[in-house]
């Protein structure tokens, strides 16, 4: 089983690719720091596994198709693919300069619709594959100071339903998960306890589990929030 993973070296991406590691998954792992993704590769490589690194910035159309260009040559079919790369750049959306609505555009939506497409076909063409988005409780309902970041994490969850629906009768599965406060980079720093987060160890642990429910069922979404934030 081979799985790909977007904005794989931190927060929920690492938490999911280590789980999937520990129970044989070969990895494809896409993030933008090459030297993290050299360091988390070394660390996987102890699960006796195969581990590819792309580095690549998602916000850049060109490295996102530059990499599918790759993908094409370099492995096969792909079991799962975790949209996870993201971008939070709070702000009002009335205030804020456009290209910093662009920017969460490009890395929020465009390269989980680029790749999505891609390995999507391919799920199709073998009618089996899940492909996971991590949207946000923004798709829902925007977030204070959040504009454009809600916008984009609705246009996300968008795409999830499409997938779903084209896909869907190729026995091709797609799930979304709409985290609520969760302790990643983001709030690095942050002096409010651990306890009042979603872990992103909770994500990736309800993520395996759906990977092994019966073959006819989809979970089409999971809302995951902190108890008491």
């Amino acid at each position: 089983m081979k799985a790909v993973i977007t904005g794989a070296t931190k927060g929920i991406g690492r938490a999911i690719a280590i789980k999937l590691a520990q129970n044989g998954y070969d990895l494809i792992l896409i993030a933008r720091n090459p030297n993290e993704l050299n360091d988390f590769r070394a660390e996987l490589l102890k699960h006796k596994i195969e581990v590819s690194i792309y580095p690549v910035d998602c916000s850049e159309k060109e490295e996102v198709l530059g990499f599918l260009k790759n993908a094409e040559v370099d492995f096969g079919f792909v079991d799962i693919l975790v949209n996870n790369v993201g971008a939070f750049m709070p702000g009002s959306l009335l205030d804020e300069a456009n290209e910093v609505f662009e920017k969460q555009q490009h890395i929020n939506v465009n390269a989980g619709y680029y790749i999505s497409k891609f390995f999507g076909k391919k799920m199709r063409s073998e009618k089996k594959g899940h492909i996971f988005n991590i949207c946000s409780v923004a798709s829902n309902a925007p977030v204070k100071n959040g504009g454009s970041y809600s916008v984009t994490k609705a246009a996300m969850l968008s795409l999830n339903h499409v997938l779903r629906q084209e896909l869907a009768p190729y026995n091709v599965k797609v799930t979304a998960f709409l985290p609520g406060s969760t302790k990643t980079a983001s709030w690095e720093g942050t002096t409010i306890p651990d306890e009042k987060f979603v872990q992103p160890e909770d994500i990736a642990e309800t993520l395996y589990t759906i990977l092994n429910l019966s073959k006819g069922v989809n979970v089409d979404e999971v809302l995951i929030t902190p108890l008491d934030f």
